[in-house]
Order: structure tokens, then C-alpha cells, then sequence
């Protein structure tokens, strides 16, 4: 039967004996940004060799797929192509074997348009933001690797859901009306963050509402920490965000890099930011939650979610 792995790592060396146990015929590498860069001395070099690793457990003839706007490309294509895999790309590059033609985003969805081999495809994404616009076309590649028919893949792109913790959306019910809450708990690093905001600022507040990130520390950042921290504050203020709640000491770094006006409530942990959050939420709002795995946003997400608020799927 066909299966599908994910795959992650925090260190060196941690990809290598899992792609080798499940020796996959196609191994994809999304994106390389700086997560876990405390571990990474070399940073985004070291990144992209870690994740390199993957393409050792290819079987023979195996297919690796990889992100062409992705810093450490070329790097990764190399070590591929060294290995004896077979290399398809994706991207807005011009050489990119799936390549975004066109990309009109919407708050709930994407309009996509692709060129992929000789072949123009339009597709609808049901889950909104450029960077699952951009995932979409990776996915495409894979299934192109795989040998499978490309056009129904496209075509099934307008049926899929966010999962739990990674866009999941759902409406609170409160008195005088609803909440949208999106669920972006999971997991979170600079580059994802940034990906987050810009949903949430596609994303219509209802009337009187607003847009508000409630945000957990991004970990493992090293020495880098407050800075990284500080530097979502343009994102943040580009994507229309009214109100940050968050918790932890990174983020202490971001809440004081915003205009007074932005910053609604810092606390030391998520267990203490969830009530403060809850009584502050009124109809209309639309709320984004997101954090590092360890930061455990989802502890918001259970507070907002249980009995007397109710939740139901957008």
C-alpha cells in the first residue's frame, strides 16, 4: 500500500536512520527556514544539509522534490542529484518543473494557476495563504514523481481541510454572535509566523471585530531569540493585526517592539494567557493562535473550544 511520512528533525543526524527505514520512493523538502537554529551553528547551510539527509533512504531511482525559492536550493538539488536521485522543483522560479504562474489569495481559499511540464493547470485551494499555495504546488510535484494523474490532484485541492493545530477553522459561538478562530497551534518558526499573519490578515473580521494573534514563543532560536522575536512586529503590523496577546520570553521581545495600542496582554505561559484572552473576545473577532509545540498554545485552543464557549469547523 502507498503511505505518506512526515519526517522532521531538531539536530544533525536525525533524519538519516528514519529515511532509512521507511526508504521512500519520494522524498519532499518544503521550505528551510531558521527552526531549531540553536542547534545549527551554521545556520540555514546547516539546515538544508540536515535535511539533506532525507534523500539518503531514497530507493533507487527515487524522485526528491524540493522547494526552488527556498534559501539553500541549489544546495539541496546538489546533494540530491549526488545521491542518484531524480529532481523535480517548485516555485516561482523560471526553471521551477511545477511553476506558480499566477496566485490570486482570498480570505477562506486560493486561485491557483500552474504550469506543470507542458501543461497549464487551474485549481482552487481550499486552504487560504501563499504559502499553502506554494505547498500545493510541492504536492503536485509528488504526484507527478509518483505517476499519478496530476489534473485529479489539482481537482481535489478544493476539497481539503485545515488540520488540528496546522489551520484548522472554527466558529465559537458567544453571546450576541461568533468568533472565527483559526488553529495554527502546532508548531512555529520566523518564516511560518510570517505565513500565519497574512492569512489572518485576509482573513474579515464581522462587524465591531477584530483581528488578534495570540502567540506562544518560537523555541530553540538560541541567541537569536529576542530578535527574531522582534523582527514579526512588521509582519504582524503589515498584516492589519489589532491586538497581540502572548505569553513566554520571546515574546516579550515582539510585544514591546509594538505600538501600545497593539499589545493587549503578556503573560508567562499559555495556562495564564487563555482566560485573559477568553473575556476579552467579542463577536466578530477573528483570532489566530500559534506557537512552538513547547509553548503549548494548544492549552488556548482547549480554553476556548470547552463548554460554555462551543466550536464548531468554518
Amino acid at each position: 500500500r502507498d503511505a505518506v511520512f512526515e519526517i522532521g528533525m531538531n539536530h544533525t543526524g536525525e533524519i538519516r536512520p528514519l529515511t532509512r527505514m521507511v526508504r521512500p520512493q519520494v522524498a519532499l523538502v518544503t521550505q528551510i527556514a531558521p527552526a531549531h537554529i540553536e542547534y545549527f551553528p551554521d545556520g540555514l547551510a546547516g539546515i538544508a544539509d540536515a535535511k539533506a539527509e532525507i534523500f539518503e533512504g531514497l530507493e533507487p531511482g527515487g524522485h526528491a522534490v524540493i522547494n526552488r525559492d527556498a534559501p539553500q536550493a541549489e544546495r539541496l538539488v546538489a546533494r540530491a542529484q549526488a545521491l542518484g536521485a531524480r529532481v523535480l522543483t517548485f516555485g516561482r522560479h523560471a526553471d521551477a518543473t511545477v511553476r506558480l504562474l499566477d496566485l490570486s489569495l482570498h480570505a477562506t481559499c486560493s486561485a491557483v494557476t500552474a504550469k506543470v511540464g507542458r501543461e497549464t493547470l487551474d485549481y482552487c485551494l481550499s486552504l487560504p495563504g501563499e504559502h499553502m499555495a506554494m505547498n500545493s504546488l510541492g504536492v503536485l510535484a509528488a504526484v507527478q514523481a509518483a505517476g499519478a494523474d496530476v489534473v485529479k490532484a489539482a481537482q481535489a485541492m478544493a476539497g481539503l481541510r485545515g488540520l488540528k493545530g496546522r489551520g484548522q477553522r472554527l466558529r465559537l459561538a458567544l453571546a450576541g454572535g461568533g468568533v472565527e478562530l483559526i488553529d495554527d497551534s502546532y508548531n512555529a518558526n520566523p518564516v511560518s509566523m510570517a505565513a500565519a499573519f497574512a492569512v489572518l490578515g485576509q482573513a474579515k473580521p464581522g462587524p465591531g471585530g477584530r483581528r488578534i494573534a495570540v502567540l506562544g514563543d518560537m523555541l530553540e532560536l538560541g541567541a537569536e531569540r529576542d530578535q527574531l522575536h522582534a523582527g514579526l512586529a512588521a509582519p504582524l503590523l503589515a498584516a492589519g493585526v489589532d491586538l497581540l496577546f502572548a505569553c513566554g520570553p520571546g515574546m516579550a521581545a515582539l510585544f514591546q517592539a509594538l505600538p501600545a495600542a497593539k499589545r493587549a496582554q503578556h503573560t508567562a505561559d499559555s495556562a495564564q494567557l487563555a482566560p485573559r484572552l477568553l473575556a476579552a473576545l467579542r463577536p466578530g473577532d477573528v483570532v489566530l493562535v500559534k506557537g512552538s509545540l513547547g509553548s503549548r498554545m494548544a492549552r488556548v485552543i482547549e480554553a476556548l473550544t470547552q463548554p460554555p464557549a462551543a466550536a464548531v469547523p468554518a
